[in-house]
């Protein structure tokens, strides 16, 4: 196990994600256990049948990563991704009633040009 307190954790995250890769890295706040960091590669904790496509789910579902990143990150393909996330009721496109409306505009602009 490897210990780091939370100063050291602001001034240099690195180190610590990578000694998170080898061992658990306990982080101490004024000599006090505050958290535990573990390395999801060091112990399998993505190579479970549908663990990849649920945490890229997640993220995608609450804004944290887009569309392209959060398939890759499920290793699909962005277009089976983008059914998986339909199926689920996941919105792929969220736009206000307003930003659609203008997107209408510009597509009829752009069709009665061309």
């Amino acid at each position: 196990m490897e210990i780091v307190n939370v100063s050291g954790l602001k001034n240099n995250p690195t180190e610590a994600l990578r000694k998170a890769r080898k061992a658990l890295v306990l982080v101490m706040n004024r000599d006090k256990p505050d958290a535990l960091m573990v390395g999801i590669e060091s112990v399998g904790g993505l190579e479970g049948p549908g663990v990849r496509a649920a945490l890229a789910t997640a993220l995608f579902k609450d804004g944290h990563l887009s569309l392209a990143r959060s398939a890759r990150l499920a290793q699909m393909p962005l277009r089976d991704f983008i059914a998986h996330v339909s199926r689920l009721g996941i919105a792929v496109v969220d736009l206000s009633a307003e930003e659609a409306a203008r997107d209408m505009d510009t597509l009829e602009e752009w069709l009665a040009s061309s």
